[in-house]
């Protein structure tokens, strides 16, 4: 036998060997199995409407929270200065906490107060009552050395409460006049994240909402319609050629016949916007005059917000204010321990396509890179929905800094890059460009929380860019409580992630089906927020970035390691939920944390994954053959 057929032979033979070796020893994941009932959609409004509440009530008491450390920083770093240096920090402080509305600053040695920003709101005489009321109350209390807080109460429109904290020695006071303005938009945000309202409007941008299946015409009346409607630009339409790309002339004249300006371009791919014909007399035209590979709509894509033990290694427990009462998330997938493994790298790129990220955030600072806008092109990728920041926060806010809450990466960078606009709803041609701008910027993980019902080939292109160029895509199922495949979550390039609870079920909210491949919490998780400010929120937009944040670290851990292989991983390291094996409403199961980044290793190939890792030593040899090497 030649020196190469051995080799050929004894690959071949280390191959078979290692697959039944693997799969005979493959552990269960520690298989729990779980009943799953489908509420139908009266319940599942209600329990939608639960969450909306939880939600807000969430966020108001991290919030609080958040509010009360910065007073007591606040006593603590100006014991002692003068009334300059306390009226500087008040006002910095108040500078980068908007909803600060008031904040009064006692010495009780000298019975001086000073008030900053002191003109209080103003409504009616009933109203004004009660808010003095509960500023002497807060007086009052800190003069008996207690800290207080009041309960919330409505000022005009809006919402307030007091609070109030006094240093250890007595000398100072300080009482603060909060705006709750972030709950009514956590309200706002959550009514058209988790679908209780129909979303979006229709008329704002010419927008069809249709039959995702049929393309028919539909009219979504109710929250629960979204499930089978998809929403699309109608005089809009997408084309790629058969024949690469139409010349000058003919750009021409398709512009005079369907009275266009120029289109726009994205890879292989043409977006038409017509001032005389509807998609389906756009549709008609380009079939019949240029025979293309493929027209479709211009969908838009909208946001998708809404355990087994693992021993033997120590738990990290880090110091963030809001980690221990309200990141229940975390602990849930074994992050703690899995920090004994791996905290990140930044060379491991995570971009979050999405609404964007607020930029000084002082819990994402030093986290993230110069980003990208696809709606405007030329500003910066801020943040003005909150979605976006808060799936930033999940996968990496500042972790062990005394401040907000604990991201899942230390370390990993965060690329920013807005695709969708400010009501939280994007096109099919920015989506697609963030994904492709993102790719080329060399991001090794990019998360998707946002979806549509329609198959987009243009968007699938896309995606097949990001992935063949080695790229971890991580998507939400969707918050319609619905079996219907969501995309880009269907696709089988994207890692699919539906949505648990705290006590591990699924989500009332989430979407499943047989395209799952793992699930994450995603039920009222803690993040950070506009305004420097904290929320809840719940939604698959919450679990997918759990599972973007678990590839960035395994990527971190092991950069030999392909995108295939990297989810492989996740996927046979996940803690089975439901039915054993892969089920519709948890995929593989829960995330774990821990569990995958042990089986990542540090450098060489996991046992698991030898047989992929044998087949490319063999495809590499054949190649070497054929080539005469």
């Amino acid at each position: 036998m030649s020196r190469k057929n051995a080799m050929i032979a004894g690959l071949v033979t280390a191959a078979f060997t290692i697959a039944v070796f693997t799969y005979t020893l493959r552990p269960d994941g520690g298989s729990t199995l779980r009943k799953t009932s489908v509420p139908n959609p009266p319940q599942e409004k209600t329990i939608k409407k639960t969450a909306l509440t939880q939600d807000v009530s969430s966020t108001d008491r991290l919030n609080r929270t958040d509010v009360s450390k910065h007073l007591r920083t606040m006593l603590s770093e100006t014991d002692g200065k003068t009334p300059e240096d306390i009226s500087a920090y008040a006002k910095q402080l108040q500078q980068g906490h908007g909803h600060i509305a008031m904040l009064m600053w006692i010495d009780f040695r000298t019975k001086q107060s000073s008030t900053f920003k002191s003109a209080l709101p103003e409504g009616s005489d009933q109203e004004n009552k009660q808010l003095l009321k509960y500023l002497n109350t807060a007086k009052t209390a800190i003069q008996r050395h207690q800290s207080y807080e009041s309960p919330s109460f409505i000022i005009g429109n809006k919402k307030y409460y007091f609070t109030a904290q006094r240093d250890r020695e007595g000398h100072y006071g300080v009482i603060a006049l909060i705006n709750q303005k972030i709950l009514d938009r956590v309200a706002e945000h959550q009514l058209k994240n988790l679908r209780l309202i129909p979303y979006p409007k229709e008329g704002k941008y010419r927008v069809e909402s249709v039959h995702a299946d049929t393309l028919k015409e539909l009219t979504v009346k109710t929250g629960h319609d979204n499930e089978n409607a998809s929403h699309y630009y109608e005089n809009e339409i997408v084309v790629r050629f058969k024949n690469g790309h139409p010349t000058t002339g003919q750009l021409q004249t398709i512009a005079a016949d369907i009275r266009s300006k120029e289109p726009r371009k994205l890879g292989y791919a043409y977006i038409f916007r017509s001032g005389k014909m509807n998609y389906s007399q756009l549709k008609a035209y380009f079939d019949h005059k240029w025979h293309p590979q493929y027209t479709e709509p211009h969908y838009m894509y909208l946001t998708n917000d809404t355990v087994g033990e693992n021993t033997g290694a120590a738990v990290i427990t880090p110091n963030d204010l809001l980690f221990s009462t309200y990141q229940w998330n975390l602990p849930a997938i074994e992050t703690e321990q899995g920090w004994n493994l791996s905290k990140g790298s930044k060379e491991v790129i995570v971009a979050v396509v999405d609404t964007g990220v607020q930029a000084n955030h002082p819990d994402l600072k030093g986290q993230l890179l110069a980003g990208y806008n696809a709606i405007t092109n030329t500003s910066p990728p801020d943040d003005d929905v909150g979605h976006g920041t808060h799936v930033a926060g999940i996968i990496g806010a500042l972790t062990n800094n005394e401040e907000g809450v604990a991201g899942i990466s230390w370390y990993n960078k965060i690329l920013p890059v807005k695709a969708l606009d400010n009501s939280g709803a994007g096109t099919t041609y920015s989506v697609a460009e963030g994904i492709i701008w993102a790719a080329d910027k060399g991001a090794k993980v990019i998360n998707l929380s946002l979806g549509n019902y329609a198959d987009s080939q243009f968007l699938h292109d896309a995606i097949k860019y990001a992935y063949d160029r080695d790229v971890v895509v991580v998507s939400a199922a969707g918050n319609d409580n619905t079996e219907r495949p969501g995309y880009p979550a269907a696709y089988p390039e994207v890692l699919a992630v539906a949505a648990t609870s705290a006590n591990g079920e699924k989500a009332s909210f989430s979407n499943y089906g047989d395209y799952i491949d793992v699930a994450a919490p995603g039920e009222s998780i803690a993040s950070t927020y506009p305004d420097n400010q904290y929320a809840a929120l719940s939604g698959t937009s919450m679990a997918s970035p759990h599972v973007a944040a678990l590839a960035g670290l395994v990527r971190s851990l092991n950069p030999a390691l392909t995108n295939k292989e990297v989810m492989a991983l996740m996927t046979s390291n996940a803690v089975d939920l439901g039915e054993p094996g892969q089920d519709k409403y948890y995929g593989w199961g829960q995330v774990d944390i821990y569990k995958t980044l042990q089986a990542a290793g540090g450098g060489g190939v996991p046992l698991q994954l030898y047989p992929q890792h044998v087949g490319r030593q063999l495809k590499t040899l054949r190649q070497s053959l054929e080539h005469g090497y």
